[in-house]
């Protein structure tokens, strides 16, 4: 089950990129900005609780996709971009084993343990 849940993450990061190529922004921003959702690990300075909660804000899927619509709403192509790299990045992350994070620990995530 799991090697079929990373296909599909894979396949939506996929789209993620496809999508932001069609926008025409530049590749480099792409680049740069892709992991700028990992800072939301810095939660994890305040606690486990916390840092669950800005992690998991920051990966959500469905609060790329609202910043993507946003975005087409207002016809701002910087919130689009925002909302494609979270999307994408999120999709990445899961592909990686990186899950939404239970308020435990870092390490328990809705896809399972991470780590040893």
């Amino acid at each position: 089950m799991k090697t079929l849940l990373k296909l599909e993450e894979a396949a939506l990061a996929l789209l993620g990129v496809y999508a932001y190529d069609r926008l025409g922004a530049g590749w480099l921003v792409f680049l740069l900005l892709l992991f700028l959702p990992d800072l939301s690990m810095l939660g994890y300075l305040a606690g486990p609780r916390v840092g669950a909660f800005t992690y998991n804000l920051a990966h959500h899927k469905g609060l790329a996709v609202l910043v993507y619509l946003f975005g087409l709403w207002q016809a701002a192509l910087n919130w689009q971009i925002a909302g494609i790299i979270l999307f994408t990045h999120s999709s990445l992350d899961r592909v990686l084993g990186y899950g939404l994070k239970h308020p435990d620990s870092f390490q328990n995530t809705h896809l399972g343990r991470i780590g040893r």
